[in-house]
């Protein structure tokens, strides 16, 4: 199989992934990009200058256009971070920031954890298929590293028995030891020569168990095989020597699980055993020519945000009772309000009622240092941004994201005076490389400023660092920022 890195928005010619993907002919490379297109992995965009520099993606720099053999006026563009397996092909897509490396497996390796993690927060379920109902595909790599993520949570599938036993060293069963045997009495008191004891003991060669090993062993082969066993941080798995068609044909081991499943009511054993199905039934591998299977995200600024709101302590959905404040809480707020829930909705006079959607900050922190308290409001930005003197601005927040920021600000205004908070921050929080936090200076909108409102600090912190405070749960020190305006 061919394993390679591709970057994130990175602005690609056809003839770099053909390279890149090592294919003998156009012929062998157009249909692997349409099919990265159909699930809008892969998009198109006009080339020119301007987009050869370019970092970032908007909808309307996509071309909605056929891939033909030999075209050179488009460039292609990864939307996408984490793996991809595409026949016998497995790109390795890394986030956006990474510039000054193109093999950063250990960089790649964390954001997959990442994204394991964001997953398991998010939803209990396995992403077996791809795509919708009119153009879907099994995920086969999702399925794969559920079972092996699984064995190591949960071991081998067991099937127990119960054993009674006469003297035996598991647990008494007195009720078959009173009934069933004689007892001497001495001085009023039955002793038992006699004890029945039970014990469970394990069907070392169960079917299921046996099956169970064969398909864990097998995955770990073919990950091994597609360089994925060490992105995915797995430790290899050698169980058995047998395989697949030494337990019989494809319909006599489905209905073998399909009799375990009507005698299980172990959920996890259930879902296991609903998995093994799965992977039979579909009985393909990731070096099949017509196989699509992916582990990522379309949407990495998502996780940016959720892991900035983590690391940073987000207050946004906290009960105000539990939020330590310089003054008791006013009587006009309701202890099971949350900060998020203060901010007004638009008012319609026809049909006289407020509209259901507000402004939305990303994430807003309180803390406390001498005596002082501040209320900060953070924006995460997933922008590769570029703010150096001598080069041109790019990749930075629209006027709509500045003005949105400050508007945060004003809507906190009245619940802030009245409880005595008199430091507030505005900030953008980006990712970058590098490993020390970016101070960037800010943006300001004099208009709004004359308000009184804050000005909007610019920090880019290092990525590598959020992610390892998200993964262990620890907090990144806010006072890191410096974001008192004389140190901008």
């Amino acid at each position: 199989m061919i394993s390679t890195f591709v970057q994130e928005q990175k602005r690609y010619k056809q003839k770099e992934l053909g390279k890149l993907l090592k294919v003998e002919s156009e012929q062998e490379l157009i249909p692997i990009i349409r099919k990265l297109k159909e699930y809008g992995i892969l998009k198109l965009v006009n080339k020119n200058n301007q987009q050869k520099d370019m970092t970032d993606l908007a909808e309307e720099d996509i071309e909605i256009t056929n891939v033909e053999i030999g075209e050179d006026n488009n460039y292609y563009v990864f939307t996408f971070v984490g793996i991809i397996n595409v026949g016998d092909k497995i790109l390795k897509c890394y986030p956006k920031y990474i510039m000054s490396n193109s093999n950063p497996l250990e960089e790649l390796k964390q954001v997959i954890k990442v994204l394991q993690k964001y997953n398991s927060s998010k939803e209990q379920i396995i992403h077996m298929f791809n795509g919708d109902d009119d153009s879907k595909s099994f995920n086969l790599l999702a399925l794969q590293l559920f079972l092996i993520n699984d064995y190591y949570d949960n071991g081998l599938y067991t099937n127990s028995n119960t054993v009674v036993e006469t003297n035996g060293r598991g647990e008494i069963f007195w009720d078959k030891t009173i009934n069933e045997t004689f007892a001497m009495l001495n001085r009023n008191k039955p002793y038992y020569v006699e004890l029945q004891t039970k014990k469970n003991v394990q069907n070392e060669r169960d079917f299921i168990k046996r099956l169970h090993e064969v398909v864990l062993s097998e995955i770990s082969k073919e990950l091994e095989e597609a360089d994925l066993l060490n992105i995915f941080d797995i430790t290899e798995v050698e169980l058995t020597e047998e395989s697949l068609s030494d337990l019989g044909d494809i319909d006599y081991i489905l209905y073998r699980i399909e009799n375990a499943l009507n005698v299980e009511f172990n959920t996890r054993k259930q879902l296991l055993l609903k998995a093994l199905y799965t992977y039979v039934n579909e009985n393909g591998h990731l070096h099949d020519l017509d196989c699509f299977s992916m582990f990522g995200t379309n949407s990495f600024n998502l996780v940016w945000e959720t892991v900035c709101a983590d690391i940073f302590d987000n207050k946004l959905k906290t009960p105000l009772s539990e939020i330590k404040l310089p003054k008791k809480l006013n009587d006009d707020y309701n202890k099971n309000q949350r900060l998020i829930d203060i901010i007004e909705k638009p008012y319609w006079s026809v049909p006289d009622a407020p509209a259901s959607d507000t402004l939305i900050p990303d994430l807003i922190t309180i803390y406390e240092k001498d005596e002082e308290f501040y209320f900060i409001i953070f924006d995460a930005k997933y922008y590769y941004t570029v703010l150096e003197e001598g080069k041109v601005i790019s990749g930075v927040p629209g006027i709509e994201a500045i003005t949105k920021q400050y508007l945060y600000q004003l809507a906190y205004k009245n619940f802030l005076i009245e409880h005595g908070i008199e430091n507030v921050h505005n900030c953008f929080l980006m990712p970058t490389e590098k490993e020390e936090i970016e101070h960037k200076g800010y943006v300001s909108l004099g208009m709004l400023n004359d308000l009184g409102l804050q000005k909007i600090q610019v920090r880019k912190i290092p990525a590598k660092e959020a992610f390892d405070c998200y993964l262990k749960g620890n907090k990144m020190d806010i006072e890191r920022l410096r974001l008192e305006e004389e140190y901008s």
